[in-house]
């Protein structure tokens, strides 16, 4: 099992900053894509950045040029460097860990809100 514990939301203004860190834990051998997804309020869960072990890097077009996500595979954490917040960008964002052992698993954190205002 593998546990993920993602920290760093909060509340902003639009065009403000902010930084979600997500740390894995447990049984992390085999872990190889990390990423961020997001669900608002009466919408589908959807992908906002993801990052493979060796730093290959996928973003979703509304984040392109203003989110970053970055990983440090000796503290097995994720980052997403969130810049020029917009309010669309307000929602839950999930933590994903991708693990490839014998099988494929898939793990979630709990989620940490985001809130942008105008």
């Amino acid at each position: 099992q593998v546990q993920l514990v993602e920290s760093g939301g909060g509340s902003v203004q639009t065009g403000g900053s902010l930084r979600l860190s997500c740390a894995a834990s447990g049984s992390i051998f085999g872990i190889n894509t990390m990423g961020w997804y997001r669900q608002a309020p009466g919408k589908e869960r959807e992908l906002v950045a993801t990052i493979g072990r060796r730093g290959s890097t996928n973003y979703a077009d509304s984040v392109k040029g203003r989110f970053t996500i970055s990983r440090d595979n000796a503290k097995n954490t994720v980052y997403l460097q969130m810049n020029s917040l917009k309010p669309e960008d307000a929602a839950v964002y999930y933590c994903n860990a991708r693990q490839s052992l014998l099988s494929t698993y898939e793990y979630w954190g709990q989620g940490t809100q985001v809130t942008v205002s105008s």
